[in-house]
């Protein structure tokens, strides 16, 4: 075992930096989730990642560090005349277009990671005005810059919940559409925790400007006797997408009945769920995974074979990101 060990630990990244909550937030779920996501550590590796695709959770701090573009942290009122405001990290695209539509990115329980911020200026490098507000800025005491350590920032996301992640969304959306360099459209990407929010604020409505959402491998929230509430699925109006791994047994479980009532309600919507990816696959990526002290068979199979999975989920579902954004914000 300590050969093979050795010969895996050149292999991946932490699901506990991927590991995310997939229905309605409780921490219970969350310990179950944990438990069943296989804990891994995460062991740094050098270069900015690939191009064209956002960057692994390892790659980030790179990436950030050599971005040609400009980005900034904003305070953003929650409401108009709140006193209360949320951090948010912005960045602008580098184009030649007079007004750009804005992409609104949304973190995972762990809070707006650099992981997070590099994704948003992969978003600014296809050509959008991209901002990642800090949906914990309320419950972690007021706007910060500082990123919380997972364990506090997962602990602090059961206060959050799908109302104040709607008006956080709103408020950063509405705040970048005001840029004078900004188009009068946004759309929502969220990973995660995030891509729960994305499907709550496609079913709340959003505010002006709002086009559609693309969810990495989030649950849908709105449950009823255990199945999809199919009444708050019906106040869908915007096209929405799902990209999810297979290894992620409970959304890969949900997801027959979400292609099925999304189209029977006559929405437009896209599913794909990746052959052999996990939760997580567009962080994870590539990076190198260490196994844990006395790891499970299925924590040695992830090992081994998630790199592999991992990569080439990302690679097919960052251009379909792509293609939708563009496609639903006119660019």
């Amino acid at each position: 075992m300590s050969v093979f060990r050795s010969l895996l630990g050149a292999c991946a990244i932490a699901c506990a930096l991927t590991a995310c909550h997939r229905s309605s937030y409780s921490a219970d779920d969350h310990s179950a989730h944990a438990a069943g996501d296989m804990a891994m550590s995460s062991t740094p590796t050098a270069g900015q990642g690939i191009a064209g695709l956002p960057p692994s959770n390892n790659s980030a701090p790179a990436r950030l560090a050599n971005s040609p573009r400009h980005g900034e942290w904003v305070k953003i009122a929650w409401e108009p005349g709140s006193k209360d405001s949320l951090m948010a990290w912005i960045v602008y695209p580098m184009t030649n277009r007079a007004h750009s539509p804005v992409v609104v990115v949304v973190h995972e329980i762990f809070g707006l990671s650099t992981w997070v911020r590099g994704v948003a200026d992969q978003v600014a490098a296809e050509g959008f005005i991209a901002i990642a507000p800090d949906l914990e800025s309320r419950v972690r005491g007021g706007p910060s810059t500082e990123e919380l350590p997972r364990d506090s920032a997962t602990k602090l996301i059961q206060g959050v919940n799908i109302a104040e992640r709607n008006r956080g969304i709103i408020a950063s959306a509405r705040y970048a559409m005001m840029q004078p360099s900004a188009a009068p459209k946004y759309a929502v990407i969220g990973f995660c925790w995030g891509g729960q929010t994305v499907w709550g604020h496609a079913v709340q409505g959003g505010t002006n400007g709002f086009v559609g959402g693309v969810a990495y491998y989030g649950a849908f929230p709105f449950m009823n006797g255990g199945q999809i509430a199919a009444d708050s699925m019906a106040k869908i109006k915007v096209p929405v997408m799902l990209l999810s791994g297979s290894l992620d047994s409970r959304i890969t479980a949900s997801m027959p009945a979400i292609d099925s009532i999304m189209k029977a309600q006559g929405h437009w919507y896209f599913g794909k769920n990746y052959e052999g990816a996990s939760h997580g696959f567009a962080r994870s990526q590539n990076d190198v995974r260490n196994l844990p002290p006395n790891p499970t068979q299925q924590q040695i199979d992830a090992a081994k074979n998630g790199p592999i999975a991992d990569l080439a989920a990302i690679k097919d579902a960052w251009p379909r990101t792509v293609e939708f954004l563009k496609k639903n914000l006119g660019i």
